[in-house]
């Protein structure tokens, strides 16, 4: 779809939507066509100047709602200009979670200052994926939402993959989950669809800058906790543990018994050494969903987080602002639940 806007139609919608424009590509292979991506322009805040791109693409959690959300916090309340990528069917320019080879756009990679992935199982044409690889060997920062430990399925006979979930060699045993976040697909831990996730706060990390403005036990979602391998690496600071409940509320009773002893982590940071020597900031975290993102102590994890990676955490504030910008009508997780026929410029209001 081609958007075209004449000057009165641009100055309402600049209005209206302050924070948001539509992203223009070449159409080069790999690149994105237009209308294929969002960008959500920087209001005043810390994050003035720095570059986010934000890439969905899963099958289950509804990343292709909950990013467009971050990105609207983190331009309107925080400055960041914000890019969004999306899993794309090339025939309709609409949104197909269940494409695994076409998220245009990831050219946008060259330029950002932080990437946020939330993507399952993804096996990208080289073209696309060499902007993954290079952004990862550049050493700049990565914030990994849920499904991001197995955020790669790629073929051993395939260019890059060292990158997918079940790769077994060398360094990059775990492919992108273990070698770039520290951990990869392990398991549900918890009752998938049945048990929530509290966070509790991992021993003697209250004053962590990332945990600024939360309150312990605060944060909660409906996704269930994943198994991690214990310990992780050395180089990762575990920061929220999952408590897992009961029930799917809120205010549900701890399980008692050995699945909460010991809770597994379900967020942590981490400061490796990427490709070119340099250090390399991520945070990850096990939860994510776009009902998740529901919860505003999880919101706020996550804008302290995209701080922190960039090295601003003197500059997280107290409280972050994470109110929700506009309307966030989320879907329920499920394979095979997500809207069909929304194209990206569906997603801007």
């Amino acid at each position: 779809m081609v958007l075209t806007l004449n000057r009165f139609a641009f100055t309402l919608l600049a209005g209206m939507l302050p924070a948001v424009l539509l992203l223009t590509h070449g159409t080069a292979a790999g690149a994105a066509a237009e209308g294929e991506t969002l960008v959500f322009r920087g209001e005043a805040g810390p994050g003035a100047g720095r570059q986010v791109v934000l890439v969905s693409g899963d099958q289950e959690y509804r990343s292709e709602e909950a990013l467009p959300q971050m990105a609207k916090i983190l331009a309107k309340y925080h400055g960041f200009n914000c890019t969004v990528l999306f899993a794309i069917d090339p025939a309709s320019g609409t949104i197909n979670v269940d494409n695994e080879n076409n998220i245009p756009g990831l050219e946008s990679l060259e330029h950002a200052d932080l990437m946020i992935i939330a993507t399952r199982h993804r096996n990208l044409p080289d073209e696309q994926m060499k902007h993954v690889v290079d952004y990862v060997a550049s050493g700049r920062p990565i914030i990994g939402l849920r499904t991001s430990t197995h955020a790669f399925l790629i073929p051993e006979n395939r260019k890059y993959a060292n990158f997918g979930n079940g790769y077994t060699t060398g360094d990059w045993d775990g492919g992108f989950g273990r070698r770039v976040l520290g951990e990869r697909w392990v398991d549900h831990h918890g009752k998938h669809g049945k048990q929530s996730t509290r966070g509790i706060f991992a021993p003697g990390q209250a004053d962590n800058p990332i945990l600024r403005g939360i309150h312990d036990g605060e944060i909660w979602g409906p996704t269930d906790v994943y198994a991690v391998r214990l310990p992780l690496p050395a180089e990762c600071t575990t920061l929220v543990l999952g408590q897992v409940l009961e029930g799917m509320k809120a205010d549900d009773k701890p399980v008692d018994g050995p699945v909460n002893h010991p809770m597994m982590p379900v967020a942590w940071s981490r400061i490796r050494t990427a490709e070119n020597g340099k250090p390399a900031r991520s945070f990850t975290t096990t939860m994510g969903s776009s009902k998740d993102l529901e919860n505003e102590a999880l919101r706020r994890l996550l804008v302290n987080a995209v701080y922190w990676g960039l090295g601003m955490e003197d500059k997280i504030p107290a409280k972050a602002v994470v109110d929700i910008v506009g309307t966030y009508e989320t879907l329920p997780f499920s394979f095979g639940g997500s809207r069909k026929g929304v194209k990206p410029v569906d997603l801007a209001h």
